[in-house]
């Protein structure tokens, strides 16, 4: 089910969705000059550590992995990734965001069954 394109476009949108909350977020905790590099270096360290660390032969990544990692450490960053886009949402006042982005990451990984025993196993 993992590989059902609709769940791949769902993951792509989460991902970018992500991202935005990690910007917003490092927006809303400064009001000075910082405030434009937390915006932009933040969402770009998430991106970077994303592609970075993966486990080879994850048909849900494009490419060789730069650093590969274990199946159950490639979960637990994920896990943390969207876990902490849950609170940026949250943290910057969006709270139905974060309601809607939490719950969807949370029906992702239940129809992506396959890929978490794949990632525990591997």
């Amino acid at each position: 089910m993992s590989q059902n394109i609709v769940n791949l476009a769902v993951r792509f949108l989460l991902e970018l969705a992500a991202l935005y909350a990690f910007g917003r977020w490092g927006w809303s905790q400064r009001t000075d000059a910082w405030r434009y590099l937390l915006m932009i270096g933040l969402p770009l360290i998430a991106a970077t550590l994303w592609g970075v660390f993966r486990v080879p032969g994850d048909t849900s990544a494009n490419g060789n992995a730069v650093v590969a990692v274990p199946g159950w450490v490639r979960l637990l960053f994920e896990v943390a990734f969207f876990s902490f886009a849950t609170y940026c949402f949250f943290a910057s006042g969006l709270n139905n965001a974060g309601w809607a982005f939490g719950i969807i990451t949370l029906l992702h990984y239940l129809t992506s069954y396959d890929r978490i025993l794949w990632l525990l196993k591997s």
